[in-house]
């Protein structure tokens, strides 16, 4: 019988994996064309009702839910060297930001600003709402 000590070496850690930005859309068809065309992104592998996508070393997983767009905080935050520059390009392709009113924050055009931390939201067109923030 394993004593306790030996339990503990062994047990898995959640830390210890990745994790994967899950987002759940109405239409894949449809998201697809957002996700890839308007966002950027290459599929990395497309199943009957999921599509994978690589970032970075990460991967994001977009697949069909009936509750797609019901989330009201962040969905997924990719980290940008310059949130500004990517938010620019983002809405020359077509993608409206998110305005909000934080505490101790302010806003240059479509950028939130605190401190060092600069980030922008947006929504897709399910309503799911993604971040991109500066690393710093």
């Amino acid at each position: 019988m394993a004593t306790t000590a030996t339990r503990k070496s062994v047990r898995p850690r959640l830390a210890a994996g990745e994790a994967v930005a899950t987002i759940g859309v109405k239409n894949l068809k449809e998201a697809r064309k957002f996700y890839e065309a308007t966002l950027g992104f290459e599929p990395e592998d497309v199943r009957d009702e999921v599509a994978t996508y690589a970032s970075a070393a990460t991967r994001v997983f977009v697949y069909e839910s009936r509750f797609a767009g019901t989330n009201k905080a962040t969905a997924a935050t990719w980290i940008s060297e310059d949130v500004d520059a990517l938010a620019a390009s983002l809405k020359a392709r077509g993608v409206t930001f998110e305005h909000y009113d934080f505490p101790d924050m302010t806003r240059e055009g479509d950028v939130h600003v605190s401190g060092a931390m600069r980030a922008a939201w947006f929504k897709d067109p399910d309503g799911n709402i993604l971040a991109i923030v500066n690393g710093g």
